[in-house]
């Protein structure tokens, strides 16, 4: 079986996704380093991957940038949170022009339903096992704003949704 090369800046993705995810539920906080790593380590993507062109890279780069100004101006509307714009635009910028719109309709639905799911009786639960887990005074970091969801979560799962699979659809 042969090795091939953009499964590697493929794994450094899915793996910077998963600790975004896990830091965003946990502490309401997006590392700036793990966007910055996502968005340095995209140009190797770009490099190896064998369907991506320096075309097709450019049009990422814009699709990107329009969803960080979009995003921006959420942010600035106090809307969404500074570190769910950067990881967003890092993300679109591996899901590529293509898709772009899935990642956001994914991202939408899932934040969506995590919302729902946080105004349950299940938000008390899941505050408990966060303390049980991340002991109280990360917990209470989190659970001190009633209305806060780790969106952090539905971008980075719909992230790896979008831009997961079509990279093995040819292996």
């Amino acid at each position: 079986m042969p090795f091939h090369l953009h499964l590697v800046p493929l794994a450094g993705f899915a793996g910077s996704m998963v600790v975004a995810a896990f830091e965003d539920f946990r502490r309401l906080v997006i590392p700036n380093a793990l966007t910055l790593g996502l968005c340095l380590l995209w140009p190797l993507h770009l490099a190896t991957a064998p369907a991506l062109t320096w075309a097709s890279g450019c049009a990422a780069l814009g699709c990107a940038a329009a969803v960080f100004l979009a995003g921006a101006l959420l942010f600035a509307r106090g809307l969404i949170g500074g570190g769910d714009v950067k990881l967003l635009a890092a993300a679109t910028l591996w899901a590529g022009p293509a898709a772009t719109p899935s990642l956001l309709l994914f991202t939408a639905l899932l934040g969506g339903a995590l919302s729902i799911l946080l105004l349950t009786p299940l938000r008390a639960q899941i505050g408990a096992a966060r303390r049980a887990v991340f002991g109280a005074a990360e917990a209470a970091i989190a659970d001190a704003d009633p209305v806060a969801v780790p969106y952090g979560v539905a971008i980075a799962a719909a992230a790896l949704i979008v831009t997961i699979p079509p990279n093995f659809s040819g292996l």
